[in-house]
């Protein structure tokens, strides 16, 4: 099962194996408060394509379809699919919009 969570939320026991799913290192937060796996950078969306998307729900679908393409010319989901394997994974991102971010369109991407 893979799960998503703001990294702003405490870790629960059924989190299973976190990562970290942003470019950018999320503001206040401290590596050793996180309790993740690892910090998985090369699966977030490109500078570019998050700069553009920008969180305008209005941009979502197309967004996603972009961050697809983006996906498919990477080695994704190695650590993630050998992680599932072992038991739950959570995705952890930043970003405030609970509906629209990229840690729902990857996994979304791996459910596909």
């Amino acid at each position: 099962m893979i799960k998503i969570k703001r990294v702003y939320e405490s870790q629960e026991s059924n989190d299973g194996a976190r990562f970290l799913v942003e470019r950018l290192w999320p503001r206040g937060v401290k590596k050793q408060d996180l309790h993740m796996e690892s910090w998985l950078k090369e699966l977030a969306p490109s500078d570019g394509l998050r700069r553009w998307f920008g969180h305008d729900p209005a941009k979502w679908r197309e967004f996603r379809r972009r961050y697809f393409a983006e996906l498919r010319t990477k080695d994704v989901g190695k650590v993630i699919r050998a992680a599932a394997r072992r038991g739950n994974v959570t995705l952890l991102y930043s970003a405030r919009d609970e509906e629209h971010n990229n840690a729902l369109a990857l996994k979304a991407y791996f459910e596909k």
